[in-house]
């Protein structure tokens, strides 16, 4: 259980001072506040002996009102420092995976869904946020508070009045220990449901627009319905466990003032204590009950704890396919890329997507690649990406293998269009400048009207200025794909690459876009992946993969003197072009 403490054990160490001196505020107010049921038994017995005077009700009243005061103080320094390191180690931990995800690649996000990621991000960090907070707080009641409580219990009133009293105690901590264990095994249950709770409405909210294409609300609704009510039911189980706490240790100390109030008052008649010192034990029982409380609350919250910080470590586990090597090179641009004998294979899989890729790109070429769908187009691109272990055959540039850069390097190179056009939730105008910074409004018109977006643009109520709304959804996606390729080509990158980028776009905006890159990238690289052989016509390199092979390579002019896949494809869609 305590386990929870060696996970986070770096955090307190790098905040031990001030962990160390809210624990010693804490325990001094503790101690402050077993003195006032003393001072009332003292009273009492001067009362019942006729010895209490004015000036000595005045010296009682003044020690109870100091110590109220400092307590007071105390408690506020305690309180702050401590809930206030709880919190900044769910901040820590939120950047710490923030981070982390940042480095993972997609092999990562393949075995874990992003609402349970977010789960993790949320719910679980709020529960290690409670355990180096309020779990701090249980556990010193629980342990130095009780101890002091029952050790003036047994050095200032009498101690077999004391044990006796607490007979009941192992009781409660056996079954206190009992309910623990099934709530850390219940509370991990309803976590795992509450992601999967957070991946379906993810899904649901993104694609509500084929939900109601396909006329599948009800439908939807129904199955969010029944996975809601899991998870109710799962956090339901938790509670009913949750709820038997308190009700134990109220009947445990129900037994304990039992005990105490039949046998101190025989005690009382035996002159062994004083009246006032049956009120003073009678108020120390009664002060029992927080910490008999917080040892159940210390089982909760580390329970909880325990079972959050499992699965947020299990993320931290995952690392990196591709990592930076220790000793990097450094080049000042990348004159020459090539691919020598280049063979890869995802992760899982079986067959090879890419194989025995060989190509040679000078700086200032433009590639183009095509071929039927699940040929390796996009595959062959995420080499230059890194995105995946390192293939076999060698990636080099300027004849140094990619490897041997760091990632922020080999990437600041890179401008990437994908298929999957991602818009944020932003304005126009900064989905534009993601990644590229400032740029002055005459720059930005003229990408907009080198993508044919300019009037689409200045359609939109408040024109760059326009929040596009998640994922880009109040736009067009030929819209959404144009924004995409104005924000690449605002960076204007040493390389390039369009995956497929083209696609949505008419020939005139083809066209425009094509004069834009030969007429501003001359000297810089660019991959164009294209299903429409137009888009590649001007390229320097053209090649066509088939199973992930090269079958052919050459310029335009050379692929249609050749007579094959490409020269057919070709007359097709040419005589397409004519139909329509």
């Amino acid at each position: 259980m305590f386990s929870v403490f060696r996970k986070l054990s770096w955090y307190f160490k790098e905040q031990w001072l001030r962990y160390l001196l809210a624990i010693l505020a804490l325990t001094i107010v503790n101690v402050i506040e077993l003195f006032p049921p003393k001072l009332v038994g003292m009273a009492i017995d001067e009362i019942q002996y006729q010895t209490l005077t004015s000036g000595r009700l005045t010296e009682l009243l003044l020690i109870f009102i100091g110590l109220i005061i400092l307590s007071y103080g105390l408690s506020f320094f305690w309180d702050y420092t401590l809930f206030g390191r709880a919190i900044l180690l769910e901040r820590k931990m939120r950047s710490m995976l923030m981070s982390h995800f940042l480095k993972m690649t997609p092999r990562f996000f393949g075995q874990y869904r992003t609402g349970d990621l977010m789960a993790r991000s949320t719910n679980d960090l709020k529960a290690i946020m409670m355990t180096s907070g309020f779990g701090i707080l249980t556990l010193v009641d629980a342990t130095i508070f009780m101890g002091f409580i029952i050790l003036m219990m047994i050095f200032t009133i009498n101690a077999k009045l004391t044990l006796a009293a607490l007979i009941p105690l192992p009781f409660m901590a056996y079954i206190i220990h009992k309910y623990g264990k099934k709530i850390h095994n219940r509370f991990m249950s309803a976590q795992n449901s509450f992601s999967e709770l957070n991946n379906y409405t993810l899904e649901s909210i993104r694609g509500v627009r084929v939900t109601r294409s396909f006329g599948q609300e009800r439908r939807d609704e129904q199955q969010f319905g029944d996975m809601t009510e899991d998870v109710y039911q799962k956090n339901l189980e938790v509670a009913k466990v949750d709820a038997f706490f308190e009700p134990t240790i109220n009947v445990l100390v129900g037994f304990s003032y039992t005990i105490g109030i039949g046998y101190g008052a025989l005690m009382v008649f035996d002159n062994q204590i004083s009246f006032g010192d049956l009120v003073t034990f009678n108020v120390y029982l009664g002060m029992l009950i927080w910490p008999m409380i917080a040892v159940g609350e210390l089982i909760n919250v580390m329970q909880r704890g325990n079972a959050s910080i499992d699965r947020v470590e299990d993320i931290f586990a995952k690392k990196p396919d591709v990592k930076d090597p220790e000793n990097p090179k450094t080049v000042a641009l990348p004159e020459l890329i090539q691919f020598k004998q280049v063979s890869f294979r995802y992760p899982e899989t079986e067959g090879l997507q890419l194989n025995h890729i060989n190509l040679t790109i000078t700086r200032g070429e433009t590639i183009g690649i095509v071929g039927k769908t699940g040929a390796g187009k996009t595959t062959l691109l995420k080499q230059l990406l890194r995105q995946y272990e390192p293939p076999t055959g060698d990636v080099l540039i300027n004849g140094i293998p990619i490897q041997q850069f760091t990632l922020d390097q080999t990437r600041q190179w890179m401008g990437y269009v994908p298929q999957d056009h991602i818009l944020f939730s932003k304005t126009v105008r900064e989905n534009l400048l993601y990644g590229c910074g400032p740029k002055d409004d005459d720059e930005i018109e003229s990408i907009l009207e080198s993508v044919s977006l300019k009037e689409d643009i200045d359609n939109l109520p408040n024109g760059l200025e326009t929040l596009v709304g998640e994922s880009g959804v109040t736009l067009s996606g030929g819209q959404k794909q144009r924004v995409s390729l104005a924000r690449a080509l605002l960076m204007n990158p040493e390389i390039l690459m369009l995956d497929d980028s083209l696609s949505a776009v008419d020939g005139k905006t083809e066209a425009n876009i094509i004069s834009h890159l030969k007429r501003e990238r001359n000297e810089k690289t660019t991959f164009i992946s294209a299903h429409r052989l137009s888009a590649v016509k001007h390229a320097d390199q053209i090649i066509v993969l088939e199973n992930g092979r090269i079958v052919e390579r050459g310029t335009h002019d050379e692929l249609i003197s050749h007579g094959g896949w490409y020269k057919t494809q070709y007359t097709i869609q040419q005589m397409e072009e004519v139909d329509s």
